[in-house]
C-alpha cells in the first residue's frame, strides 16, 4: 500500500488518516494506534467496511502535547497510559460516577504525560493560588489536576487535604466549559447539594473554577476558588480568576521546576 492510500484529503485543512498513517507520524506501530483508537485515547470513527479513520488534527493535538523531555516522545506517553500495567487512575473509567467530555481518554493521556501528579509543591503554582484567593477574596483556592480516580491539588491554599475522590469534584464539570464555571450556592443546587463536601468540610457552598490547560488544549485540571457562604464575584473578580488560569496554563507547559 502506497502513501497515497494511507492519507485521504477530504479537504487541505484537515486531511483523514488512515491507522498506519497516524502510527508513522507518532512513531509506533499499526497496531499500538488501533488500540488507541478502540480505547478512545484517538478520536476516530468507523468506514463502512469497518477501518478505523482520524484526522490529522487530532493526531497533532498529541504530538503538541508531547512532555518537555528529550528522551520521551508522545507515543510512549500514551503507550504508559493505557497499558494494562499502567495505573488505572490514567485509563478512562468504564462507567463513571462523574461527567465527562468526548476527549476524557485523550486528557488522561496529556495528564500522565505532565509528570505533574503527586510531584512537590512548587513556588510558581502556590503563589497563583494565593494570588487567586486575595483578588477574590474567597478563603480557599486550589489547583485541582484530575485523574480518572481522584481529583489531587497541586497548589492549595486554605484547605488541609491534598486529594479527594474524583466523584466529589466541582471540577469535574469546571474541565468540561470554556470559560468560569460557577456555583452560587452548592446547597440549592441539585447537583452538588448532597456532595460529601458540601455536606462535611470543608462545607461548600460557592464555587468558581477555570480550566488549566496543556499546550494542546487539554484540560488537566482547573484553578478554582471556595467559599463556605453563597455568593457571587464581580466582573473583575471574574477576570482575574481567568488571567491567573491562563498563568497556571502557561506554567503546565513548562518543565517541572522552571
Amino acid at each position: 500500500m502506497n502513501d497515497s492510500s494511507n492519507l485521504q484529503v477530504i479537504d487541505q485543512g484537515d486531511p483523514i488518516l488512515t491507522t498506519t498513517a497516524a502510527a508513522r507520524l507518532l512513531g509506533v506501530a499499526t497496531s499500538t494506534v488501533q488500540l488507541w483508537m478502540e480505547s478512545g485515547a484517538i478520536e476516530s470513527w468507523k468506514t463502512p467496511g469497518g477501518h478505523r479513520r482520524t484526522r490529522l488534527s487530532h493526531i497533532a493535538r498529541l504530538m503538541e502535547g508531547t512532555p518537555a523531555h528529550p528522551a520521551a516522545t508522545v507515543g510512549q506517553a500514551v503507550e504508559a497510559a493505557l497499558s494494562p500495567t499502567s495505573l488505572a487512575e490514567f485509563r478512562q473509567a468504564r462507567a463513571p460516577d462523574y461527567p465527562i467530555g468526548r476527549e476524557e481518554a485523550t486528557r488522561l493521556v496529556a495528564l500522565s504525560a505532565s509528570g505533574l501528579i503527586d510531584t512537590p509543591p512548587e513556588a510558581r503554582f502556590d503563589r497563583i493560588v494565593r494570588l487567586a484567593s486575595m483578588v477574590t477574596g474567597s478563603p480557599i483556592a486550589l489547583i485541582s489536576l484530575l485523574t480518572s480516580t481522584r481529583q489531587w491539588f497541586k497548589a492549595r491554599v486554605g484547605l488541609e487535604a491534598q486529594e479527594t475522590p474524583r466523584e466529589w469534584a466541582f471540577c469535574s464539570h469546571a474541565v468540561l466549559n470554556d470559560d468560569v464555571f460557577v456555583v452560587e450556592d452548592a446547597m440549592v443546587d441539585a447537583r452538588f447539594r448532597d456532595n460529601p463536601l458540601v455536606q462535611g468540610d470543608p462545607r461548600i457552598r460557592f464555587y468558581a473554577g477555570v480550566p488549566v490547560r496543556d499546550k494542546s488544549g487539554q484540560a488537566l485540571g482547573t484553578l478554582c476558588v471556595i467559599d463556605r457562604e453563597p455568593r457571587k464575584l464581580r466582573a473583575a473578580e471574574l477576570q482575574a480568576l481567568r488571567d491567573l488560569a491562563e498563568i497556571a496554563s502557561g506554567e503546565v507547559r513548562l518543565p517541572a521546576g522552571n
